[in-house]
């Protein structure tokens, strides 16, 4: 989000929208003040509230655009046609930019409203992981008892990280993804306020420096230097142990059993309940269960 603020910034402001074509409606979700009014208007600036892109325009009008997982920015020539996953396009003189969804489940959303008061108000309230400190995050943290993976992809608390990161953190961290967050300890919670900076602006760097001066053109969740994510059944980059995942939802969780967990497996619910007793507790267990299966 951070990559797409940045470059959006250095080629749209300043540049006043001579058009709108939207080919999926439902992506607008307000209808006062209209679309509409954004022609003619200039792009003052952008900023992010949570996981929302915010674009400035002028006079004072916003745009607030919430991506979710499959949504992207594509900057194609001036007038570019829409393709099938098209949502809409803001066309420039000299460009058009496009909002794209892969999904069949259509999510991204767009707003517009009048004033930056309103703006705020769509923030969820989560903490800014990048300024919080380990007392901060522990008062969020602790204000219900869920999963470390739960809180850290919860907007209400935790401003911004998704499923991805999420996984970097916690496994940069060396806590368990299904640990309690009333469980954590002094120590637990400074380690998991620095894993969530370092992984945070380590990410940013990366991902502006492959981008350059450029646009980002395809964004995803996965990328090959990530530790676990995206890496099931791969070896860990610490310890070499084949990364294992929890399924859930449309979502996976990935993590390190030796580094995370002691050891321990934890229960992928669709396959736990069909195995039920026969599911392995711990790595040494599974590879076990491998070899016999092998002879």
């Amino acid at each position: 989000m951070t990559v797409y603020v940045e470059r959006l910034g250095a080629l749209l402001v300043s540049k006043p929208i001579s058009g709108v074509r939207v080919k999926s409606p439902f992506v607008v979700r307000s209808y006062d003040p209209p679309l509409s009014d954004v022609i003619g208007r200039s792009m003052s600036s952008l900023f992010l509230v949570g996981k929302r892109i915010v674009f400035v325009l002028e006079p004072e009008l916003y745009l607030v655009i919430h991506l979710m997982i499959s949504g992207r920015f594509q900057m194609k020539e001036a007038g570019a046609k829409l393709s099938k996953i098209g949502l809409l396009a803001f066309d420039f003189a000299d460009a058009s930019l496009l909002l794209t969804e892969a999904s069949s489940k259509k999510r991204a959303s767009l707003h517009v409203v009048r004033t930056r008061a309103e703006v705020l108000a769509m923030d969820r309230g989560g903490v800014d992981p990048l300024a919080s400190s380990p007392a901060e995050l522990s008062r969020a943290l602790k204000a219900e008892n869920r999963t470390l993976k739960r809180a850290l992809t919860d907007p209400r608390i935790v401003s911004g990280i998704g499923n991805a990161y999420s996984d970097e953190i916690l496994f940069r961290a060396q806590l368990s993804p299904m640990k309690r967050t009333q469980d954590l300890d002094k120590d637990e919670t400074k380690r998991l306020t620095a894993a969530m900076k370092s992984v945070l602006v380590e990410w940013t760097r990366r991902l502006r420096a492959e981008v350059g001066q450029g646009f980002p053109e395809k964004v995803t969740a996965f990328h090959d230097q990530m530790s676990v994510h995206g890496r099931y059944k791969k070896p860990c980059t610490v310890c070499g142990s084949p990364v294992q995942r929890i399924v859930y939802a449309q979502n996976e969780c990935n993590y390190c059993a030796t580094c995370q967990t002691e050891g321990r497996l934890l229960a992928d619910r669709a396959l736990s309940r069909l195995l039920h007793d026969d599911w392995p507790k711990t790595l040494e267990e599974l590879e076990e269960r491998k070899n016999a299966g092998a002879r």
